[in-house]
């Protein structure tokens, strides 16, 4: 049974993901982010044999990607411990009830030295969208919804990594700006990505017309482009991890350099 206190409804999630997938499915986000994780992965000196993948669109991260033992991102993930060598979570972590506790069930799956590297939308994504809506409830209702699910800002996010117990952390992030005709499709493709507000505590009822015209007039007026059409911004956040290993570097001791800065640099020290 779902928990009061839970922040996204999963029931809705799986829902929406459903009709994505069986409708006209928008998963461009996903290519992409799958794309920039296999250029990652080209840089690495090392052979991934055992991959394993925690998401809900397994095969278009496999096209990019290779073949990978596939798990949903549910609140306990069915991937044995200690078994693979490589973990991608793709682009559904920021819709996790316990995101930590989903990073340390990645660690655990993974061998000594095991990468793992997630892809989720970071603090940026939709502010426009988000922006627009919330100055059009407080001018026709005196108040605001949860509209757009809240987004962690990067810094936040890369503490995760080290929480989870995973080893030589790293975030970065890329921002994606996609136009469109109108908000409206703009929404429209939210719904084609099963990106739709699955916030436990979203307003239940229809959006009226008044607010929804209002939301599309600021939108327009604050961020439309030349050409009229309107931006919207995808901020994926790249989290990466290594699972504790006896080989991986450990930074040295305070005090225990060898040769001064300024040696170094060929410059006098003052």
């Amino acid at each position: 049974m779902q928990s009061s206190k839970n922040l996204f409804d999963r029931a809705i999630i799986t829902k929406r993901r459903h009709r994505a997938v069986q409708g006209d499915l928008a998963d461009f986000l996903h290519r992409e982010a799958a794309a920039q994780i296999s250029e990652r992965l080209q840089e690495i000196k090392k052979s991934f044999t055992n991959r394993a993948f925690v998401g809900w669109l397994p095969d278009v991260w496999q096209q990019e990607i290779g073949a990978m033992t596939a798990a949903d991102d549910t609140d306990t993930l069915l991937l044995d411990v200690a078994a693979h060598d490589l973990l991608i979570h793709g682009l559904c972590l920021h819709s996790a009830n316990d995101p930590v506790g989903q990073l340390v069930q990645a660690r655990r799956s993974l061998l000594p030295d095991g990468l793992m590297i997630a892809a989720l939308f970071g603090g940026q994504t939709l502010h426009e969208l988000r922006s627009s809506f919330a100055k059009a409830e407080a001018e026709l209702e005196g108040g605001i919804s949860p509209r757009v699910a809240p987004m962690g800002d990067i810094r936040d996010l890369g503490g995760l990594i080290s929480r989870a117990g995973l080893a030589l952390p790293v975030a970065d992030s890329q921002k994606l700006t996609v136009t469109y005709e109108t908000p409206l499709h703009l929404m429209q493709d939210l719904r084609k990505m099963g990106e739709v507000n699955a916030l436990t505590e979203r307003r239940k009822t229809f959006t009226r017309r008044s607010t929804l015209n209002r939301m599309i007039e600021i939108y327009t007026d604050n961020f439309a482009q030349a050409d009229g059409r309107i931006p919207a911004t995808f901020e994926i956040v790249f989290l990466t991890g290594w699972a504790p290993s006896a080989t991986q570097p450990k930074p040295l001791r305070p005090g225990s350099a060898t040769t001064r800065l300024a040696d170094v640099l060929n410059t006098e020290e003052k």
